[in-house]
């Protein structure tokens, strides 16, 4: 039985480990070939082995989705590779203040360079991506886009400004993407994980009273695991998901939902 993306090519970008790993492995089950980005090539080759070992296709690029020369790059040389790009998964992303480690700053308190770092990552990095894949998509007539936000992108969270601004602005550039380029044939629309167990939230997690509490705030009463928001991803860049488009999908065990 073919897979949901079957022979369709798709690139994840932070796929490296955590969700994005999951979803590159996800994509690849279901039938597509696969460019891994990420700025660690350790991980991000080892992603590609798990892939190859169970019979896939993917290549790992090295690229810095802050820079626009590494992204017009990394868009190219997919292209190059496979001779069009079907899927894109813009998910390379970094933690604020208070998400994955245990500081945090009062908005007038912030730190300048963190602040920059963070925005340049989370939301000048998924534009950049959405800009070159947009371009290709239009060229050979359509795709599918899936940004990462956030929980964080639909609600606020005291001492991680940085953070929650970036992925309020990924919900923001989706919407207005997917009403500029719906009747070309691109769907572009984004999840937004909650508490998920992958490397970015685990030094968050050592603290037994601190887990006790995102516990606490999860309804279903557990984390979730990057599996779930993958099985996500994959949907909305297939066809069954062909009438959704500019949806900002919440995968958080009903955390927002409160």
């Amino acid at each position: 039985m073919p897979g949901r993306v079957e022979g369709k090519v798709a690139l994840v970008t932070g796929g490296a480990s955590g969700i994005g790993r999951a979803t590159a492995l996800t994509f690849a089950r279901e039938g597509a070939k696969l460019i891994i980005a990420d700025m660690q090539e350790d991980g991000g080759q080892q992603t590609v082995h798990m892939i190859t070992e169970q019979g896939g296709e993917a290549i790992f690029i090295r690229s810095d989705v802050t820079q626009a020369t590494a992204v017009e790059a990394l868009i190219s040389k997919a292209v190059e590779t496979y001779g069009r790009l079907d899927c894109a998964y813009n998910n390379a992303g970094i933690s604020g203040m208070g998400i994955a480690g245990t500081h945090r700053a009062l908005t007038a308190e912030y730190p300048d360079e963190r602040w920059h770092q963070v925005i340049a990552i989370n939301l000048t990095g998924v534009w950049l991506c959405m800009k070159y894949e947009l371009a290709q998509m239009l060229h050979q007539g359509g795709g599918a886009i899936v940004n990462t936000a956030s929980a964080a992108g639909l609600v606020g969270l005291p001492g991680n400004a940085a953070y929650v601004a970036s992925k309020h602005g990924v919900v923001g550039l989706t919407k207005t993407a997917a009403l500029e380029y719906a009747q070309q044939g691109i769907r572009v629309n984004c999840v937004c994980p909650g508490y998920i167990a992958t490397p970015m939230t685990a030094p968050g997690m050592s603290d037994p009273e601190r887990m006790a509490r995102i516990i606490a705030s999860e309804p279903v009463g557990r984390m979730g695991q990057p599996e779930e928001v993958a099985e996500a991803v994959v949907w909305l860049c297939s066809d069954a998901a062909s009438f959704v488009n500019g949806h900002t999908m919440a995968v958080d065990g009903g955390y927002v939902a409160q």
